[in-house]
């Protein structure tokens, strides 16, 4: 008996495309400094590879998995820090992108060249009227670096309301910037001690304020718009005390050689661009 064929319609299997690949949303940011040299006097090129190369390429990586698809994707850090700085829930981003912003700006401040670039006549003098001498700020950064009891950077920082230079510490991924100011953390919470439950007032509003915990703002919102103590600053220079920087070529007991090493490899010639008083008419 004939029996007709049944046509099974012939599936198409589609062919896998080959992925295209993405834009790296960011990057490490090249060194000045050379990574077959380091910083002589200072990092050697494995302690540069570890503290920078590879720190770095961590920080980026773990950045562009949260901003992956967001607007933020075709912002600086600094611009993504200032953004996320006040929202507790973008707080993963924040710690990212200022600690690349952070750790960039300390390796910018350092003389990558064999010569050295020391402080200029104006630069010494403005330093000098703020604390007194040069010797002083050295001792005031290095001391303040090595008491920190845990990571962070200790930062010399100019006033733009008093036209005066600061020391300024922030803990873990805190910024110096007055427009993150909540997240400054310049405060370590294992050493300062809050305000207790009953205290209604004194000591109480006095660290609510200064913390920005408090309500307390004159427009009701929680966050005061102005930095803690009305300060707001530029950031100049600042050396890093996360243990990652020392371990390699200092061991770890050898974090105030490192400091001092450090203070040593500065160059000033940044310091004053940044300050941006090469250009202003001094008068003492």
């Amino acid at each position: 008996m004939f029996k007709p064929r049944v046509r099974i319609p012939r599936v198409r299997i589609a062919q896998p495309q080959p992925l295209l690949p993405r834009r790296s949303l960011h990057t490490v940011p090249l060194p000045h400094i050379s990574a077959t040299v380091g910083v002589p006097g200072f990092l050697s090129k494995d302690g540069f590879h570890l503290a920078y190369t590879d720190y770095m390429q961590h920080l980026v990586d773990k950045l562009n998995a949260l901003i992956g698809g967001t607007e933020m994707e075709q912002k600086s850090t600094l611009q993504i820090l200032q953004q996320t700085a006040r929202e507790p829930s973008f707080a993963p981003t924040f710690n990212y992108a200022s600690m690349l912003h952070n750790n960039d700006f300390f390796f910018q401040g350092l003389n990558s060249s064999p010569n050295e670039k020391p402080m200029s006549v104006r630069l010494q003098k403005v330093l000098e009227q703020s604390f007194g001498s040069i010797e002083t700020l050295q001792r005031e950064m290095l001391v303040t670096a090595s008491a920190m009891f845990g990571p962070g950077f200790v930062w010399l920082v100019k006033d733009t309301k008093a036209s005066k230079y600061r020391v300024l510490a922030t803990y873990l991924a805190g910024s110096p910037y007055s427009t993150a100011h909540w997240r400054r953390q310049g405060l370590d919470m294992n050493t300062v001690e809050g305000p207790s439950s009953t205290e209604k007032s004194g000591a109480a509003e006095e660290y609510l304020a200064r913390t920005q915990l408090g309500a307390g703002a004159s427009n009701g919102s929680r966050w005061k718009k102005t930095a803690p103590g009305g300060i707001d600053v530029i950031p100049l220079l600042c050396v890093s005390t996360w243990e990652h920087m020392y371990l390699r070529d200092y061991g770890v007991a050898g974090k105030r050689q490192y400091l001092e090493n450090w203070w040593n490899a500065v160059d000033w010639t940044k310091v004053s661009d940044r300050a941006q008083i090469e250009n202003k008419q001094y008068t003492s």
